[in-house]
């Protein structure tokens, strides 16, 4: 979780949302997996909570293995 008041990160990482979306002052909500290289792996727009977690880490190990 970060910070990003300025919105130059979520802007960068697609977070932010336009003014014509609704509630366009609370960024979306998004994950991102990212591989011992540094490069983002696969990214997710989260939109259930509760089964997020087992999704990202069934990648995780994937990407592991």
């Amino acid at each position: 979780m970060l910070s990003d008041p300025d919105k130059a990160i979520g802007e960068a990482f697609g977070a932010a949302k336009g003014p014509d979306e609704q509630w366009p002052m609370v960024p979306k909500r998004l994950t991102f997996l990212i591989g011992p290289d540094g490069f983002v792996k696969k990214s997710y727009e989260v939109t259930d909570v509760g089964a997020h977690p087992d999704e990202v880490l069934a990648d995780l190990r994937a990407l592991s293995a």
